[in-house]
């Protein structure tokens, strides 16, 4: 009787591929827009290559934003499998957005079951999935936790303090992540310090970037660039919506592209602004020019890598985004950070970031420093190595939800 128990375990073992007494966990990814996939797709691979007797995952893309590129051949490009849901809950005001996520989430921890769910960054599925794992009792991890720039007009900055205010890991970026929880009363042992994903993922991308599979516009334009350029994004609402505000940086873009082109893929939102103010003048498409010597140089949105392929090599990037602030530190690349703030301050301390506000005149001088040669010299913060993955799934495997 005892040899066939033996047996029956045995058999029970080899199928579910662990050892007896081990129990394998459940765990939900959410991501809600492109960039949340860069942040989650090191976690996901650590997880296939290391952890599969462990940790079983559930991708989930809620639909946050549309982005044409996220095809199959996007998550192909990540190394990780296309999501298991897509929530498909489209563009909406913050209010409505939010909650779409929010009942067709719970439906998938209806069905699923998960011991735990993975949350990243600071948009509206983030909080939303959030809510919903803490209302159906299911343990809550925040990747990028931590992070403030103390200014509650930004939603960002909403998300992350109440995303962080129910969550009950937290893993952090950089130290001044670490004393924000600990400021706002977490337990200690329970917000982790372990590096960024986004790097990890920066990494594997740099390794794995092939020119065959970028596109001839991107190829084109890399072609036509001589010596010294600038990349360029700009989306912010502090910077698009005001149309005075706008006026002024673009005007100001427009001069610094006298002396060296600025290549700047176009957010749609801020295209449309652009064109309302009368301001796409100052623009030119890529293919008007043999050369491109100079001018500010509009184009469409770009896949990550095609974007990782200009500005990898470029004099220096310009920008409102907070992700490119830290890659930008980790390849040690001069970035303007055209905001009065940032949640990031480890790149202004450290890196290669300088916080230039929404003021042209600083704009317009800390660019020309950087082209005469005088340039910030930052270093890679601690931990930014490209292992922060492989610590954060190291720390979910010994949890018991």
């Amino acid at each position: 009787m005892v040899s066939w128990v033996i047996v029956v375990l045995s058999f029970i073992d080899e199928k579910i591929g662990k050892p007896s007494g081990d129990i394998m966990q459940k765990i939900v990814l959410v991501a809600g827009a492109r960039p949340n996939f860069m942040k989650i797709a090191p976690i996901l691979r650590v997880l296939d290559e290391k952890y599969s007797d462990v940790l079983s995952p559930v991708l989930v893309h809620t639909g946050q934003h549309y982005d044409s590129n996220m095809s199959e051949s996007f998550f192909r490009g990540l190394g990780i499998k296309t999501p298991d849901y897509n929530l498909d809950v489209g563009s909406a005001s913050h209010a409505v957005q939010t909650a779409r996520v929010m009942t067709r989430f719970e439906e998938v921890c209806e069905r699923e079951k998960p011991q735990h769910v993975l949350v990243v960054g600071d948009v509206n599925s983030t909080i939303a999935a959030g809510l919903v794992a803490k209302k159906t009792h299911i343990c809550l991890s925040h990747v990028e936790a931590g992070l403030r720039s103390f200014d509650r007009r930004m939603p960002e900055e909403i998300n992350r303090l109440a995303t962080d205010a129910i969550s009950d890991y937290f893993f952090v970026t950089e130290k001044t992540g670490r004393l924000n929880l600990l400021r706002e009363g977490h337990c200690e042992e329970n917000v982790q310090f372990v590096g960024h994903v986004m790097i990890d993922n920066l990494f594997y991308q740099l390794q794995n970037l092939n020119v065959a599979n970028l596109s001839q516009e991107v190829l084109g334009i890399k072609e036509k660039l001589l010596g010294k350029y600038l990349c360029l994004t700009l989306h912010r609402p502090s910077n698009v919506d005001h149309p005075e505000m706008l006026k002024s940086l673009v005007q100001t873009l427009a001069r610094i592209a006298e002396a060296v082109p600025i290549v700047f893929p176009c957010h749609p939102r801020t295209r449309s602004k652009m064109k309302e103010n009368g301001l796409l003048d100052y623009c030119q498409t890529w293919n008007q020019a043999e050369r491109l010597n100079q001018g500010l140089i509009l184009l469409d949105p770009l896949a990550y890598d095609d974007f990782l392929y200009l500005w990898k090599d470029a004099t220096a990037v310009l920008t409102d985004s907070g992700g490119l602030q830290e890659e930008t530190t980790a390849l040690n690349i001069p970035c303007l950070t055209l905001r009065e703030n940032t949640e990031r301050p480890i790149t202004v301390e450290e890196g290669s970031n300088i916080l230039v506000g929404q003021k042209p005149k600083v704009l317009e001088m800390e660019a020309a420093k950087i082209l005469e040669g005088l340039v910030q010299k930052g270093k890679v913060p601690e931990l930014w190595d490209g292992k922060a993955s492989e610590r954060i799934v190291n720390f979910l495997s010994g949890l018991k939800c």
